[in-house]
């Protein structure tokens, strides 16, 4: 059995894979493959589960990227796994301590710094460009394969913010990089004494999210089993301990759930992609 994951290896996403992929096989007793898809904005990975076989042995890590294109049209939502807020963070060259003072120095930069993104339509990107557009700025988007190649860049001074997901997050977090907010509506357990975004730009609120989808097909039966599965691994305690390690509250249940849960996301996010001028296929 497959788990796709539609970026680099080491994305939370990857780290999700492989946590649920063990956990399903020991309940299941079968053997789960993490195979990596990373490009297209987590399409190419979304595209090879819905050609795949509608059995139930090739399944997708799905993230928030599903809330920019028509997702629901394609895939099978199976769970959700956790929700988690992306971190605003910056390289130590850039002269701002706060989400104010980085508003003020890119408006005397107009169109000069550079945000990174896990590519063009994805979480992060959509994450970002919901805070030009609220914040009133202007930031060259430049888009990348995975986290860890985006992340190596800002390390590098290559480009200048980010928008990120915890879990990425804690280890550079110390070494060069600056969290300025995070972008969830409330501050994040995981860093507490990280101001959120919507402090300085009210009515701001982005965060990550997590699941697994198969192909359309999929029959009712197999999509409720793996759903049971998947929400007694999110309701076992060292589960939600690894959860918690990256940042992510659980966000446990039914197929339905994370169906609506989908469709809402894609209504909130329309309107940024229609501002960005993202191709919903």
């Amino acid at each position: 059995m497959r788990i796709i994951v539609p970026v680099t290896a080491g994305a939370v996403n990857d780290i999700l894979a492989r946590l649920m992929g063990q956990w399903l096989s020991e309940r299941l007793g079968q053997q789960f493959v993490i195979d990596n898809r990373p490009g297209g904005g987590s399409k190419i990975g979304t595209e090879a589960v819905v050609r795949a076989p509608a059995d139930g042995y090739t399944l997708l890590l799905v993230a928030s990227t599903a809330a920019t294109y028509n997702f629901i049209r394609d895939i099978a939502p199976v769970a959700s796994i956790i929700r988690a807020p992306y971190v605003m963070a910056v390289n130590s060259t850039v002269p701002a301590k706060t989400v104010p003072e980085f508003i003020a120095y890119a408006k005397a930069n107009p169109g000069k710094i550079t945000m990174a993104s896990t590519g063009i339509g994805s979480g992060t990107h959509i994450a970002g460009e919901l805070f030009k557009m609220m914040a009133g700025i202007n930031m060259l988007h430049v888009p990348y394969r995975g986290g860890a190649p985006a992340l190596t860049d800002l390390l590098a001074g290559q480009v200048q913010i980010i928008f990120v997901t915890t879990a990425a997050s804690f280890e550079h977090i110390k070494t060069g990089r600056r969290a300025l907010a995070v972008t969830t509506a409330t501050r994040s357990d995981a860093l507490p004494d990280v101001p959120t975004v919507g402090e300085f730009v009210p009515g701001y609120e982005a965060s990550a999210w997590f699941g697994v989808g198969a192909p359309k097909a999929t029959p009712a039966e197999i999509v409720e089993k793996l759903n049971k599965e998947i929400n007694a691994a999110l309701a076992d305690p060292n589960m939600k301990a690894r959860l918690a390690d990256i940042g992510g509250t659980a966000l446990a249940g039914s197929p339905a759930d994370f169906n609506k849960f989908i469709a809402e996301e894609t209504e909130k996010w329309g309107k940024v992609v229609k501002f960005v001028g993202i191709k919903a296929d």
